[in-house]
C-alpha cells in the first residue's frame, strides 16, 4: 500500500520544521476534537497553529492531508502494550486505555474515526495505524502462550484482540451507551475464555 502524499509517516523532522508540525498537529487534534470533521478547515488550522496559511497549504494541501499525518502521528507515540502477568489483566489494561480515550468529552479518538470516513487519505492512515496497534498487541497472546495460559494453536492473536476489544467499540460508539466501569475486565474475561475453549484456532496453512 502507497503512502499518501505530503505526510510525514515515514520522517522524523528536527529543528523548526519539527516545531511547526508540531503547532500544526496540535491546532488539527484541537479543532478536530472541538469541532468534528465538519468543522475543520486549513484557515482554522493556521489561525490556531500561528503557522502561516501559505506553509500549512504547501507541506500538508488539504485536510486529508492534515489528518493522515496527525494519525500518522500517533504511531509515533513509543505506546507499550500492558503488561500486567497474566493475558486477562493485560486484556483489561489495554480495554481501560480504550475506554477512557472514547469516554472523554471530546473524544479525539471518535472524532477521528469520523473524520477516516470523509477522508481516503485519512481512512488509509487510519488502517495502518489500527494494524500496526494490532501487530504490536500480539505479543500479549505471545506471552500467555509462553506462560501456559494458552495452547498455541488456540491462540490466533488478531482474532483473539478484536474479540476483546469489539465490545468496547460496539458500546461506547455504536450505541452510545452509559461507560460501565466493569466492561474492560467483563470483555477481557469473556474474550480469555473463548480462547481457552478454542474460539480462536490459528489457521491452518494452505496444503498443511
Amino acid at each position: 500500500m502507497t503512502n499518501p502524499p505530503d505526510t510525514t509517516s515515514n520522517r522524523r523532522p528536527g529543528g523548526r520544521t519539527a516545531r511547526i508540525r508540531a503547532q500544526v498537529l496540535d491546532a488539527v487534534r484541537a479543532e478536530l476534537a472541538e469541532s468534528g470533521h465538519e468543522g475543520l478547515t486549513m484557515e482554522g488550522v493556521a489561525t490556531r497553529s500561528g503557522v502561516h496559511r501559505a506553509t500549512v497549504y504547501r507541506r500538508w494541501r488539504d485536510v486529508g492531508g492534515l489528518l493522515a499525518d496527525v494519525i500518522a502521528a500517533a504511531g509515533e507515540t513509543g505506546w507499550q502494550p500492558p503488561d500486567t502477568g497474566s493475558l486477562r489483566g493485560d486484556l483489561t489494561a489495554l480495554n481501560q486505555e480504550i475506554q477512557e480515550s472514547l469516554v472523554v468529552r471530546p473524544s479525539f479518538a471518535v472524532a477521528l474515526m469520523a473524520a477516516s470516513f470523509h477522508s481516503e487519505q485519512a481512512a488509509r492512515a487510519q488502517t495502518r495505524l489500527w494494524a500496526d496497534r494490532y501487530a504490536q498487541c500480539e505479543i500479549l497472546v505471545e506471552r500467555a502462550v509462553g506462560r501456559g495460559e494458552l495452547p498455541a494453536r488456540h491462540a490466533d492473536a488478531r482474532s483473539l484482540l478484536i474479540a476483546a476489544t469489539a465490545p468496547l467499540y460496539h458500546q461506547l460508539v455504536l450505541l452510545r451507551t452509559r461507560p460501565d466501569p466493569r466492561l474492560p475486565e467483563r470483555a477481557a474475561r469473556a474474550a480469555v475464555l473463548a480462547a481457552a475453549a478454542g474460539a480462536f484456532p490459528v489457521p491452518r496453512e494452505e496444503g498443511g
